[in-house]
C-alpha cells in the first residue's frame, strides 16, 4: 500500500513538472513578463546609445570634413595671392620670409579680421590685404608719435613729423592699389572701442623690437590683448638674440630680442604661449654684429650680408584666452 502511495506522489510531482506554462501560478507569469520587459528595455537603451554614440561619430567626422576643406580653400587662396603679380618684386624675399608657412603657423584665414602692426613697405600688407579682401577685414597699426620721437631723435624732421601724422589717410590710399581695402588705422596705445576685441589676429612681424628699445613693449602686448576677440591668436616674428645674450644687446636696440623675454612678457599679460616654429630661423646668422639687424639683408647689401642672408628669427604664437 505505501509503495503505491509513493507512487502516486512521484507521478503527481512529474506531473507538475511537466505542466503547460499556462498552468503556472499567477507570480510566476509575473516575474517572467516583468523580466521581457526589462530586457526589452535595456536592448532599446541600447539601441539609443549605439545611434546616439553613431550620430555623435558622424557629426565629427562631418566636422573634421569641414575643417579640412576650409583649410585645403585657404590654402588654395593663399598660394594665389604669393603668386599674384603684384608681388613680383617681393617674390624674392619669400626664402627668408616663408609667408605661406608662417600664416599657415599663425592660422590666418581668408575670412578672419587681421591685424598687422607697422606694415611700412607693405610686403606683408600686399598679402594680407587681397587674402582678406572681401571675407575678411584688414587694419593696420603704427606707431604713436611718442615712439617715432623716441626712435629718431634729433632726427625727427618736419617732414618726418608731418608723414607720421598724415598716415592714415596716405596708407590707404597707397594700399588701395595692392589689392584690397584697408578697414581701420589705429596706433599703439590709441585701440578704439570699435576696434576692441574685433581681430581674429594680430601680428607683430619683425616690429617690436623699436617698441622694447623705447620701452613701449608692454603697450603693443596690452594693444594685441585689447584688438583681439577671445581665443584670438597674436602671431610673433622677430629677429632672435641668443638667449644668453646681455640684456643691453637684446632689448632692441640692435633688433634681437631674446626668446625667452618676448614669451615672458605676454604671459604676463594673460596670454598661453601655444608654441614656436623654426620656420624663419636662419642658423648663419649668430646675431652678434654690433650693427644688428641693419647689417643683414635686405638693409644692407654687402658680401657678408649675402652669404648670411636675413635675420634668424623666432616665430611665436599666443593665444588670448575664451
Amino acid at each position: 500500500m505505501k509503495s503505491v502511495w509513493m507512487t502516486t506522489i512521484a507521478a503527481a510531482a512529474l506531473l507538475a513538472a511537466c505542466a503547460d506554462p499556462a498552468q503556472e501560478p499567477d507570480d510566476t507569469r509575473g516575474a517572467m513578463g516583468e523580466a521581457a520587459e526589462d530586457a526589452a528595455d535595456d536592448a532599446a537603451e541600447a539601441g539609443e546609445d549605439m545611434l546616439d554614440s553613431a550620430e555623435e561619430a558622424a557629426d565629427d567626422l562631418a566636422e573634421a570634413a569641414g575643417d579640412v576643406l576650409d583649410e585645403a580653400a585657404a590654402s588654395a587662396t593663399l598660394a594665389a595671392v604669393l603668386a599674384d603679380a603684384r608681388r613680383e618684386n617681393d617674390r624674392a624675399r619669400d626664402v627668408w620670409r616663408n609667408p605661406a608657412e608662417t600664416l599657415e603657423f599663425f592660422d590666418v584665414r581668408p575670412e578672419h579680421t587681421v591685424v598687422e602692426a607697422l606694415p611700412g613697405g607693405g610686403w606683408y600688407t600686399r598679402i594680407l590685404l587681397p587674402l582678406t579682401e572681401g571675407s575678411g577685414r584688414y587694419i593696420a597699426i603704427n606707431y604713436p608719435m611718442s615712439v617715432l620721437e623716441a626712435i629718431f631723435g634729433d632726427r625727427m624732421t618736419d617732414e618726418r613729423r608731418a608723414a607720421a601724422a598724415g598716415l592714415e589717410q596716405s596708407f590707404p590710399a597707397q594700399a588701395a592699389g595692392w589689392g584690397g581695402t584697408v578697414d581701420g588705422m589705429t596706433r599703439f596705445g590709441a585701440v578704439s572701442d570699435d576696434l576692441a576685441g574685433t581681430a581674429d589676429r594680430v601680428l607683430y612681424i619683425r616690429a617690436l623690437h623699436n617698441m622694447a628699445r623705447t620701452g613701449n613693449l608692454d603697450m603693443a602686448v596690452d594693444d594685441a590683448w585689447t584688438l583681439l576677440a577671445p581665443g584670438g591668436i597674436a602671431g610673433v616674428v622677430q629677429h632672435r638674440a641668443p638667449a644668453d645674450e646681455a640684456d643691453d644687446r637684446a632689448d632692441g636696440s640692435r633688433g634681437y630680442m631674446r626668446e625667452a623675454g618676448l614669451i615672458a612678457a605676454f604671459e604676463a599679460r594673460g596670454f598661453v604661449f601655444e608654441g614656436s616654429s623654426e620656420v624663419n630661423a636662419n642658423p648663419n646668422d649668430p646675431a652678434d654684429a654690433d650693427g644688428g639687424v641693419w647689417t643683414r639683408l635686405p638693409s644692407a647689401q654687402t658680401d657678408e650680408a649675402r652669404a648670411i642672408g636675413e635675420t634668424d628669427r623666432m616665430t611665436l604664437r599666443f593665444r588670448k584666452p575664451e
